[in-house]
């Protein structure tokens, strides 16, 4: 599903349950020690999607552990994303010579807590989704932009190892089925190994809602046009 908003030169793999087949590789069973049941099978089917998704790229299987702020630590040469909600695991990944950065999030198409809605939108968000909703009421808007944000910082973490509050995106979702991320920070340089001199000012992704799901993507591709959006 997912595939749908992404390039063809990013890999994915999804599931729409836990796998009974899927396992934890050494230093992943580590991760999930005290993981309840439920937690440790999503951990390890979205772990399975991860390797599914790298042998697309021709990478063989290894364990994904996570590094500062719990960021997956992906294979050399690959960049990828992961996520996970009711009903459904994914991973995104690419090679790093073409995409610098992605970030993927899933989310049940349901509302918002009204206390997380007002902590996460800016205003102008919250005028936007008025108006989206006068259009489409049947989309929980409060829940793309949630989703939106998740995406963004998945994206932007890896490049700058900086942190991006909620209220550090002003996000314009659209009926077109994509969004822009204008950035709200005056420095975005990265702090640590540098892929990009300077992260774009505004980030491009797409959105998908479909069987009761709300996915966002952003794609940060590895060239001239680096703020060009998933499915460019």
């Amino acid at each position: 599903m997912i595939e749908k908003i992404l390039p063809s030169r990013v890999a994915v793999a999804e599931a729409f349950s836990d796998l009974p087949d899927a396992v934890l590789l050494p230093g992943e069973e580590q991760l999930a020690r005290g993981f309840v049941e439920k937690r440790r099978k999503e951990f390890t089917t979205t772990r399975h999607c991860a390797r599914r998704a790298l042998d697309s790229l021709g990478v063989a299987p290894v364990p994904i552990l996570k590094g500062e702020r719990g960021v997956p630590l992906w294979p050399e040469r690959t960049v990828g994303s992961l996520t996970h909600c009711a009903g459904y695991r994914a991973a995104a990944v690419a090679h790093r010579a073409e995409v610098l950065s992605i970030g993927i999030d899933a989310e049940q198409d349901a509302p918002l807590p009204g206390d997380v809605h007002n902590s996460i939108a800016l205003a102008s968000e919250q005028r936007r989704e008025r108006e989206l909703r006068l259009e489409h009421p049947e989309i929980h808007w409060d829940r793309l932009l949630f989703s939106a944000k998740e995406a963004v910082y998945k994206t932007w973490f890896p490049l700058t190892h900086r942190w991006l509050g909620f209220e550090e995106a002003d996000i314009e979702l659209r009926l077109d089925g994509c969004f822009t991320a204008e950035l709200l920070v005056s420095d975005r340089r990265p702090v640590a190994a540098a892929r990009l001199p300077e992260v774009p000012a505004a980030f491009h992704g797409r959105w998908l809602s479909q069987g009761g799901l709300l996915l966002t993507t952003i794609v940060v591709e590895n060239g001239p046009g680096t703020a060009r959006g998933a499915g460019s």
